[in-house]
C-alpha cells in the first residue's frame, strides 16, 4: 500500500514529540506539517466532495463554516441517497466528525454498502461531514496561513470549543432549525463529551452516537505509544514510521482492505504538536483536564487558576439519547478508561443509553471494517430511528 513518506513520519510523531514540549521536536513536528500540506495542496475544482462522491454518483456540497477564534473549515453535505429515499431517515440531519490523523472522507472510504456516509445517506438522512482544523480541507483562517506557527496553536480544547460548535450551529440553521443526530470517532467523541455539556448545543442535538470512544487514556494498551510520551525520541527513520501505521491496523480484526488502502493513500492528516501534547498529558496523568502549560503563571493567564480545570463528564446532558460502542481489542479506547467514563455517566438515564460491544473489534474496525453495517451501522440506525 502506498503512502507518502512524509505522512508516515507524521504518524511517528505521535509517539515522538516530547511529552513536556520540547522545542526541538516541536518545530520538527510542525515543519513536517506543512511540508505534508504543501506537497498536495487542496484543489477547490477538486475539492472532498469530487474525490469520492462522484465515483457513486451522490449529490454532494461543500460548505464553509468560521469558527469564532477565525478557522475556516470545510463540510461536506450528501443531502439525500442515490434512490429516493427511505422512511427511516425522513431527511433528519445528521453530523459525523471524525477523529485524529483523519479527516471527514474517513466516512467514506468504502463501497456504498460499507461506508457509513453513504449507509446513512441511503436511509434517507441529510448527511453533513466535518474536518477539523488543520486537516487537508480545512486549512483556511481569516488571519494566519497554515506556513505561521500561530495556527497550530490549538489542542483539542479548541476543537471541543469552537469547531464542534461553529459546525453544529451551522447545520442547525441552514436545516431549518431541525434537532440533529451526531456521530463520533475516537477524538470525535472526546469533543463531543466535553463540548455537549454546553446547554445552547444541547437544544441543538437530539442524539449522540460515540464509536470508539476516549476521554480518559491512561490505560492505553500499545506499549510504543506509552514509551513515545515518556520519552523523546530525536531520530525518526521510515522503518520506524511503518511499524507505527502497521501497529495501529494490526489490531481491527476485520478491515477492508480497499477502505485501508485509500486511507493510507489520502494519507494521515496533520495535527498540531499542542493537540499530541495534550493527550500525552492525559496519557500519563490519567486526567480529562484542559491542557496544561507546565506553567503557574501561563495557566493562571488562560484560566484564572494555577491547575488546569477539569472536564466534569457528569454534567453531560442526562436525558440526551447516547450509544457508546467500544471494541474487545481496541488498544486505545481500552476497557479499564471506558468504565472510568461510564462511571462519569452513571448518572445518565439509563433507558436513554446504549451500549454496543463487539468482542473482536479495534479501534478503526468502527469506520472501516467489512462487516461493520451488519454488525454496527444497523444497530446505530435502529438506535436513530428511535430518537
Amino acid at each position: 500500500m502506498a503512502i507518502d513518506l512524509l505522512s508516515m513520519i507524521a504518524w511517528l510523531l505521535f509517539v515522538s514529540v516530547s511529552a513536556t514540549g520540547d522545542q526541538n521536536g516541536s518545530h520538527q513536528y510542525e515543519h513536517l506539517i506543512r511540508q505534508v500540506v504543501a506537497s498536495d495542496p487542496p484543489s477547490p475544482a477538486n475539492g472532498a466532495c469530487k474525490s469520492v462522491t462522484g465515483t457513486y454518483g451522490y449529490k454532494c456540497e461543500e460548505h464553509e463554516v468560521t469558527t469564532k477564534d477565525g478557522y475556516i473549515l470545510s463540510v461536506q453535505r450528501i443531502p439525500e441517497g442515490r434512490s429516493p429515499a427511505r422512511s427511516g431517515g425522513s431527511g433528519t440531519p445528521i453530523l459525523l466528525q471524525h477523529g485524529l490523523f483523519m479527516d471527514g472522507l474517513g466516512w467514506l472510504l468504502s463501497s456504498p454498502d460499507e461506508s457509513l456516509g453513504y449507509i446513512l445517506a441511503d436511509e434517507g438522512y441529510d448527511v453533513w461531514i466535518a474536518n477539523s482544523r488543520g486537516t487537508k480541507h480545512s486549512l483556511g483562517h481569516t488571519l494566519f496561513s497554515s506556513d505561521d506557527p500561530e495556527y497550530w496553536a490549538w489542542s483539542w480544547d479548541e476543537l471541543a470549543e469552537y469547531d464542534l460548535p461553529a459546525t453544529v450551529e451551522y447545520v442547525y440553521g441552514r436545516t431549518g432549525k431541525q434537532k440533529l443526530h451526531y456521530v463520533g470517532h475516537s477524538l470525535g467523541t472526546l469533543m463531543a463529551l466535553a463540548a455537549f455539556c454546553h446547554s445552547e448545543l444541547q437544544e441543538m442535538v437530539r442524539s449522540a452516537v460515540l464509536l470508539s470512544p476516549i476521554a480518559y487514556l491512561n490505560q492505553i494498551r500499545p506499549a510504543f505509544v506509552r514509551i513515545g510520551v515518556e520519552f523523546f525520541v530525536p531520530e525518526v527513520n521510515i522503518w520506524g514510521s511503518q511499524i507505527f501505521v502497521q501497529g495501529c491496523i494490526r489490531k481491527n480484526c476485520c478491515l477492508s482492505s480497499p477502505a485501508a488502502h485509500r486511507y493510507l493513500e489520502h494519507g494521515p492528516q496533520p495535527t498540531a504538536t499542542k493537540n499530541i501534547m495534550h493527550l500525552s498529558q492525559m496519557i500519563r496523568r490519567g486526567t480529562l483536564a484542559k491542557f496544561d502549560y507546565d506553567d503557574c503563571d501561563k495557566n493562571t493567564k488562560h484560566y484564572g487558576q494555577e491547575v488546569p480545570p477539569a472536564y466534569d463528564i457528569s454534567s453531560f446532558p442526562h436525558d440526551l439519547p447516547l450509544l457508546l460502542g467500544y471494541g474487545g481489542e481496541d488498544g486505545l479506547s481500552d476497557g479499564g478508561d471506558g468504565m472510568r467514563l461510564m462511571d462519569g455517566l452513571r448518572f445518565h438515564d439509563q433507558q436513554k443509553l446504549t451500549v454496543l460491544y463487539r468482542l473482536d473489534y479495534g479501534h478503526d474496525d468502527f469506520i472501516m471494517a467489512v462487516n461493520a453495517k451488519q454488525l454496527v451501522y444497523d444497530r446505530v440506525i435502529a438506535f436513530l430511528k428511535l430518537h
